[in-house]
């Protein structure tokens, strides 16, 4: 019989069986439908609402049609497969399906990278120098302003992923199904317009490395990336779930 303490949490009416109620908790006897969600606020319990505004998944959708045309016309299609980049698309579809796997899977990949760009942008901008060379292109004034305004959604990126968790829920799934991704879309980035070096495949900072062989140097960023990245950014979505969704201590606990 599940015993809720914590808002939101989804009850499964066809797990919810009969028994005695406690002067501690909520319990949940019945349910006249099995496939309803149901969520309790205070002792209340009601149909589940959409976790997601409205507004948000519209004016994220417009946005992505704005910025499509114009980042294809000015970058090509190749450009389309930064992480960053396949991370918009990615989060358009997680807002609507209102889905943590999606949300889990874009907060492993794009976390730390886009958090690193917001600072190299802000070392930029009030101390004049950049901090990892990500946001030079920002300043270049032979590039549409416009394009420049539409790379701004890595800053939008850290927080909108860290509410949709706090909002959805973590999925644990998140950094394995990212890692999947990765090594698909990696291994294109190598064989595919390689002078771009999207992701950085074929060396740091769009520079091609010629330290170790080009084999080698892709297998280890198959390897490093997700143990490196995406593993230790789930553990720590993990704790933070962990703390956010921490039971409230009742009289009598």
């Amino acid at each position: 019989m599940p015993r809720v303490r914590t808002w939101p949490q989804v009850i499964d009416c066809r797990k919810a069986d009969h028994q005695p109620n406690s002067s501690s908790f909520i319990s949940v006897d019945s349910c006249k439908s099995a496939e309803k969600e149901v969520e309790v606020v205070g002792h209340t319990i009601q149909p589940m609402k959409a976790r997601v505004p409205l507004w948000l998944k519209i004016g994220w959708t417009l946005w992505l049609i704005v910025w499509v045309p114009l980042y294809w016309r000015q970058y090509g299609p190749a450009n389309f497969l930064f992480f960053c980049d396949l991370g918009n698309i990615l989060i358009g579809v997680a807002l609507w399906l209102e889905s943590s796997l999606l949300f889990s899977c874009a907060a492993c990949g794009l976390l730390l990278f886009q958090t690193l760009y917001c600072i190299d942008l802000i070392g930029a901008v009030f101390m004049h120098g950049h901090f990892v060379g990500a946001t030079d292109y920002m300043f270049d004034p032979h590039l549409s302003l416009a394009v420049r305004l539409l790379s701004l959604f890595h800053v939008m990126t850290p927080p909108l992923v860290v509410w949709a968790i706090w909002r959805l829920g973590y999925d644990r799934r998140g950094w394995k199904l990212q890692t999947v991704m990765m090594w698909i879309v990696v291994p294109i980035n190598y064989f595919w317009r390689p002078e771009l070096d999207v992701n950085w495949v074929r060396g740091l900072f769009f520079h091609e490395q010629h330290t170790i062989p080009g084999s080698s140097y892709l297998f280890g960023y198959l390897v490093i990336v997700p143990l490196c990245v995406y593993f230790p950014t789930h553990l720590f979505l993990s704790w933070l779930e962990e703390h956010w969704h921490a039971p409230t201590p009742y009289p009598g606990d």
